[in-house]
């Protein structure tokens, strides 16, 4: 049977996850904390509902030996990163990765990050 696609976090659960990679894993407390530290509006019932979302689509992982439920993310995220630019490659730039790189540059990197590129590119063709 093929293995089926990791799940596509929404951006709401990709802010989550953003907060809970750092921390390797967290208590739903933790993360509202946190999470209250960008938005302030940010309710823990809306935290909880969320991750218990994403634990059900198996974006995370959760341990309920414990009192209070532990989560952490299913998946490292270098690896949904990758998953998700290969999908946007595909989707938006029909397979090539030269035209998404081209796009990101048409202004969507500061001048520092313009000299780390040619920094890599350099290193690269040693």
């Amino acid at each position: 049977m093929p293995k089926s696609p990791p799940p596509k976090p929404t951006a709401a659960e990709l802010d989550l996850l953003r907060l809970l990679w750092p921390l390797g894993s967290a208590t739903v407390k933790q993360v509202h904390e946190l999470a209250r530290r960008e938005k302030a509006q940010m309710s823990y019932a809306t935290v909880l509902r969320l991750m218990q979302v994403m634990h059900g689509k198996g974006l995370l992982v959760r341990d309920d030996s414990q009192r209070s439920h532990v989560y952490a993310p299913a998946q490292a995220q270098e690896s949904l990163r990758t998953g998700l630019l290969k999908d946007l490659i595909h989707k938006a730039f029909a397979g090539s990765g030269k035209e998404l790189v081209m796009a990101a540059l048409r202004g969507h990197v500061t001048k520092e990050e313009r000299e780390e590129i040619r920094k890599l590119l350099r290193r690269d063709d040693k």
